[in-house]
């Protein structure tokens, strides 16, 4: 594989990081499946216990960023801009902080699921979190990408993520719009303000979907130069 003279000049300090940054956010966002499942059994004990974790990985996160940040060189010999790379660790960081505030708020208001919507919320999270998980494994291929002088089969390969990043994304909106719909069948029949939050919810993993696009959508802007 071809070597791109300014990896072996400054190495990869300024990738690896960032990869590390996105594996510490999607561990954060992959709590949602467990914390929603433990919703739906009625078990809050369990959920303060994801909560708590989960705000435990976003802290962690933020020092990753913090890091990245700090020591992210300034010369103009990195092997993508400066601005780009912190335009990505930005997007990554989202997607923990999103995840982080759907614990946050079902904790809080110890927000039951109507059962006629738990299965398909439960489906609905699993996409979202699928979705992320593709973001972390495209993102894994920066420093390959570099080597590569972002060219030849390792761009190919990290096209097709992007594509399938797309799709599983696109499935996400499908699911909203199922699972607004079942919560539009039984709203009448729960506290107005409880069906509030509830959209608010819905909404809110579908953005922890889209975060984890945007993160394909910054590799696919810097394959483009």
């Amino acid at each position: 594989m071809p070597t791109n003279p300014f990896i072996s000049l400054f190495g990869r300090s300024p990738i690896k990081p960032m990869q590390q940054h996105m594996a510490k956010a999607h561990e954060c966002a992959a709590c949602l499946v467990p914390l929603f499942t433990a919703v739906v059994a009625g078990d809050w004990a369990m959920v303060e216990q994801i909560q708590q974790q989960m705000t435990r990985l976003e802290m962690e996160a933020d020092v990753l960023k913090k890091g990245v940040r700090r020591n992210l060189p300034k010369s103009l010999f990195l092997p993508v801009p400066r601005s780009d790379l912190l335009e990505l660790l930005s997007v990554q960081d989202k997607v923990a902080n999103r995840a982080k505030d759907i614990a946050g708020l079902m904790l809080g208001r110890e927000m039951a699921i109507p059962e006629s919507v738990s299965a398909l919320m439960l489906t609905y999270v699993q996409r979202t979190v699928d979705a992320s998980a593709q973001a972390l494994k495209a993102m894994n291929e920066l420093d390959e990408l570099l080597e590569s002088g972002f060219s030849g089969r390792e761009a190919t390969l990290v096209e097709a993520m992007i594509a399938e990043l797309d799709a599983i994304e696109n499935e996400t909106d499908h699911l909203q719009i199922d699972v607004r719909r079942a919560l539009f069948k039984v709203e009448k029949e729960l506290p107005p303000v409880d069906v509030m939050f509830l959209y608010q919810i819905i909404n809110w993993i579908g953005e922890v979907a889209d975060r984890a696009q945007r993160v394909g959508y910054r590799l696919e802007q810097l394959l483009a130069r």
